[in-house]
């Protein structure tokens, strides 16, 4: 029998979580965020079970992009960290994409353009200093902007360094100072999926949603339950071997855990080499048998072991990592991570398996 480690995608769950977005912003459109292999989940599989629904999608780069194009996706692409280089400027006219322009390099290299137009978004750097224009620089980049004719469109983005933190002052310190550039009169584009659940005043034209439409919170003092948000990867393996030990022996490297008392510890084949985090600490929980079972020693690369003293547990009965019944919300708190670090560092020794398409 082949080794059981699984991720279990529901598409229609996926879908379900857009839905969600659309609703919170209804006069709003939703780029449905895909990047980095749809967070993990699959590129293909996600923009072909969204691309029905979905009024956009957005992407880092341009070789994401053109992956979608390649999968027949016709509906608006958004690059959202522009282009890198003028071949790239090229490529987004020649395959319709909608470009984040943040910096004079990449206007020089839409300068130089001849021939096809494309759409842009001018990056506002409103206080989180990654990427994009000072506040005040925006009005005479638009004005240079509009006066390429490979450009055809223009609207205003920018990004919340702390919409996951309801009430956090620095949200409105960004507000305020993308206020100063209303009187632009230009569609934006400002909310992740933090501010599309706490920011309602602020979904303008359109709305990013990423992390949510995975079902998981991008919220510090939620999870995604609490949010109405339905799990999409449910990781899975199985328990390959049961020891009794008594209180006083250790498990795993560097004698990681200590047993209190007799207990009886569960190997399960899943490690770091499956991108299950080695960070997880005595205790993260798993779900067997509907469950609560703590890790018990150190993830190694290719098993855990927890402790499932006092329960009818069996060699190969099925363990949930996280998912359906056991949030990677909560896993994540117990890693000292994100959801997002969870789903994008699993293997290529995952097998995924997809549902509802």
């Amino acid at each position: 029998m082949a080794r059981a480690t699984q991720a279990i995608i529901d598409l229609h769950a996926l879908r379900e979580n857009y839905q969600l977005a659309k609703r919170m912003a209804p006069n709003a459109s939703a780029y449905a965020v895909v990047k980095a292999n749809a967070y993990g989940h699959g590129l293909a599989p996600v923009a072909n079970a969204l691309k029905a629904s979905a009024d956009g999608f957005a992407v880092a780069c341009v070789d994401e992009a053109i992956a979608l194009r390649e999968l027949g996706v016709l509906l608006p692409i958004l690059v959202l960290e522009g282009p890198m280089d003028a071949l790239e400027c090229q490529s987004a006219i020649e395959l319709d994409l909608e470009l984040a322009i943040h910096n004079q390099q990449q206007i020089s290299w839409l300068q130089a353009l001849s021939g096809g137009v494309v759409h842009v978004f001018v990056k506002v750097d409103s206080g989180m200093h990654r990427l994009g224009f000072a506040v005040h620089e925006v009005p005479g980049v638009v004005s240079q902007l509009r006066g390429l004719e490979s450009v055809n469109g223009i609207q205003l983005m920018s990004h919340f360094a702390c919409a996951d933190e309801p009430g956090h002052p620095f949200v409105a310190q960004q507000m305020q100072a993308l206020q100063t550039l209303s009187p632009m009169k230009l569609p934006m584009s400002l909310c992740n999926s933090a501010a599309v659940i706490t920011l309602p005043e602020c979904h303008k034209q359109s709305i990013r949603p990423g992390i949510m439409l995975y079902g998981s919170s991008p919220l510090v003092d939620k999870i995604g339950p609490e949010l109405d948000l339905a799990p999409v990867m449910t990781l899975q393996s199985n328990i390959i071997a049961l020891h009794d030990i008594r209180a006083g022996e250790s498990v795993g490297y560097g004698q990681g855990y200590i047993a209190e008392k007799d207990s009886r510890i569960a190997a399960v084949a899943i490690g770091y080499g499956d991108g299950y985090p080695r960070s997880a600490k005595n205790g993260t929980p798993v779900l067997i048998k509907g469950q609560m079972c703590p890790l018990a020693g150190r993830v190694s690369m290719d098993m855990i072991t927890v402790d499932v003293t006092g329960l009818d547990i069996h060699l190969g009965d099925t363990v949930t990592l996280w998912g359906t019944g056991l949030s990677a919300d909560v896993v994540a708190q117990h890693c000292d991570t994100i959801s997002y670090e969870l789903f994008c560092q699993l293997t290529a020794r995952v097998k995924f398996r997809y549902l509802g398409g």
